[in-house]
């Protein structure tokens, strides 16, 4: 049986926003038709009417499922390193109590009108919480290890977590620059190759890691004193991180770069002169909490690559909302429209995870969920903005 959705405008994400229009879905939730026009409609007294914009459900594209009990726990504005820190100090949470707070964390993304999640993970613990989830989690199994003489026991380790994984979309990814041997980046990246999957990174997300990488000197030294780790073998690049580890990855893998919060222009305009599919993640609320700054989005933005939204975790975010991110992209950068900020909520989002054929635009066939914005001002969003989830 159809049911059909009315609004003020529908925003397909593919084509142009149409005024007015209505959505046909069947019981499952799957598009059959996009209507121009309620007279289009032969069952118009089954329309529900709604103000406000339709839009698809959103796409999450970086969340830590695992680190929801951390809600709260961690200070504001400490800055990278003692983040870190923090999180390290925190593994050994009783299991009940983890599990508890990642089944709380995807029921709010559920109702947050989240379709779709790419959560990175070091463990298996949330293996069973997305599996009984009706949303698609691809999970990024991250893979860290400094020391390349360790390489291939790490990466031996990252495979063996992958198969706990089996039935679930997962693959191996490098967890960041400062973590990740150019060894360990090589041998990821050789078993990943034709697996269709991006590798997504964390980038750029302190001053420290440039330079780290630049001159081998700073936080990070200190930081791997603190884990009484020998980095004697680490030599500085005179260039920022990067420059430094994204040409020892295949050209044919895709990469999402999250955070990107000290990417320089120089750094985007190498991106786009090496020619790779390049996706920059945006976790605008983590970056505040964690560094109290924002990335320079005119530089990420300068070269037309395309951009994904992610909450990242409740370690570092106060909720897992992409509209909230959307809103506070909107008040920081005010000169992006809302129909580029659902395309990067929604479209982007699906294509980095590969799953467009379902997720990521309203369009006959798909089953991507609808979600109603409420409280906006024509094709704008406002401070009251809320969302209401109609499947």
């Amino acid at each position: 049986m159809s049911s059909f959705f009315a609004a003020d405008f529908i925003v397909p994400v593919t084509g142009t926003p149409i005024i007015n229009g209505v959505v046909e879905t069947d019981g499952n939730g799957v598009i059959k038709r996009v209507y121009k026009d309620l007279l289009e409609v032969s069952d118009r007294e089954k329309i529900k009417h709604y103000k406000g914009i339709i839009v698809p459900g959103f796409v999450n594209a970086h969340c830590h499922l695992e680190l929801s009990h951390l809600h709260g726990k961690i200070p504001r504005s400490t800055g990278l390193i003692e983040f870190l820190k923090a999180i390290i100090a925190s593994r050994q949470e009783d299991k009940h109590n983890i599990v508890q707070a990642m089944e709380e964390a995807d029921r709010q993304m559920i109702s947050n009108g989240i379709v779709a999640v790419g959560d990175h993970s070091n463990t298996s613990i949330s293996r069973a919480v997305k599996k009984k989830s009706p949303i698609h989690y691809h999970t990024f199994l991250e893979v860290t290890g400094f020391d390349p003489k360790q390489s291939e026991k790490i990466l031996e380790d990252g495979l063996k977590l992958k198969q706990e994984f089996e039935g679930l979309p997962a693959s191996l990814t490098p967890h960041a620059p400062y973590s990740v041997s150019r060894d360990l980046i090589r041998l990821i990246s050789k078993n990943e190759v034709g697996s269709g999957f991006p590798v997504s990174i964390h980038n750029q997300e302190s001053q420290a890691e440039n330079e780290f990488f630049r001159y081998k000197t700073g936080e990070f030294v200190k930081f791997y004193e603190w884990l009484d780790r020998d980095i004697t073998y680490f030599k500085s690049h005179s260039k920022s991180s990067l420059q430094s580890f994204i040409p020892g990855l295949p050209v044919s893998l895709p990469v999402q770069l999250v955070h990107n919060t000290y990417t320089s222009s120089k750094d985007a305009s190498y991106v786009h002169r090496i020619n790779r599919k390049v996706y920059w993640c945006l976790c605008l609320s983590a970056n505040l909490y964690i560094e109290g700054t924002l990335p320079k989005l005119n530089n990420l933005l300068y070269n037309n690559q395309p951009v994904t939204i992610g909450t990242d975790s409740l370690a570092s975010n106060d909720r897992l909302c992409v509209l909230s991110e959307m809103k506070t992209i909107n008040a920081h950068y005010q000169s992006i429209k809302l129909s580029e900020l659902i395309k990067w909520a929604t479209w982007n989002g699906a294509e980095v995870l590969g799953i467009t054929e379902r997720y990521g635009s309203i369009e006959p066939g798909k089953q991507p969920g609808l979600n109603l914005l409420k409280n906006v001002d024509g094709l704008n969003l406002t401070p009251e903005t809320t969302l209401e989830k109609l499947i």
